[in-house]
């Protein structure tokens, strides 16, 4: 029997649960035609659980292996930052600095900046069931406009020419370059320092020039880039942080 047919016949269902100290953990759960054997990751990103199963694992050897590891599960979910969502009274970095979202029902406008009280504000208008949207629709507008400017600037210095920006929200990589010439970043570099989202159109920048991470790359990210250190350092230490705003608590 083909390989593909198995995967038709015996696909089941993809989530599980799984209980411990009373807190109900959900499980998603992927067939892999190479996987030898059961394997659980977190994907902090969306704070989701994935267990890997071989071709012709069962869903009840799933959800045994998934509960033997159900106290990994929670301290590895319990290590991580707690999610902030889009909505009124979260905080969130804005290049970096702290702003407050402040909803404004009533009042005419989509997002705006405010300083009152010493308190930088993220004002977001309209009903509260559009303020997530909106907010995150305004964080992508600002994120293309400074990763245009930094890309371009990069160009420059390069004396290379790039297609367009694409913005994105991937879970492991902040930025790419494809061979016709299209920067893709993520738009969750708007809430980094301006020096990390620099660096990382000077490194996309350079591979315009070098599709690759040999050394002749990192001299000419090193030529226009003053802090590639400084922020291959906070990227390190903070970036997977950046991962948690706008997410839904209530999920």
């Amino acid at each position: 029997m083909p390989l593909r047919a198995l995967y038709r016949r015996i696909r089941g269902p993809s989530a599980i649960t799984v209980d411990f100290d009373g807190q109900i953990y959900p499980v998603r759960v992927r067939r892999h035609r190479q996987a030898r054997r059961y394997t659980l990751r977190i994907h902090t990103a969306g704070r989701e659980v994935v267990l890997t199963m071989p071709p012709r694992g069962s869903l009840r050897e799933a959800h045994a292996f998934a509960n033997s590891h159900r106290a990994w599960i929670a301290a590895r979910l319990g290590r991580l930052p707690d999610a902030v969502p889009f909505a009124h009274g979260a905080v969130l970095p804005l290049r970096s600095v702290e702003h407050r979202i402040e909803h404004r029902r009533g009042v005419r406008g989509t997002v705006w900046l405010e300083q009152a009280a010493g308190q930088n504000l993220l004002c977001v208008a309209g009903n509260e069931a559009h303020v997530s949207r909106r907010l995150r629709d305004f964080l992508k507008r600002e994120a293309k406009h400074d990763l245009e400017v930094a890309s371009r600037h990069a160009a420059q210095a390069l004396g290379v020419h790039f297609k367009r920006i694409s913005l994105r929200d991937p879970s492991s990589r902040w930025g790419s370059c494809s061979s016709t010439g299209v920067l893709s970043y993520s738009w969750r570099l708007i809430l980094a320092p301006t020096f990390v989202l620099e660096y990382l159109a000077a490194h996309e920048g350079a591979h315009l020039v070098e599709m690759n991470h040999s050394r002749r790359l990192w001299r000419l990210v090193d030529q226009i880039c003053p802090h590639v250190g400084r922020a291959k350092a906070w990227l390190n230490a903070h970036g997977s942080d950046l991962h948690r705003y706008g997410l839904d608590t209530r999920v």
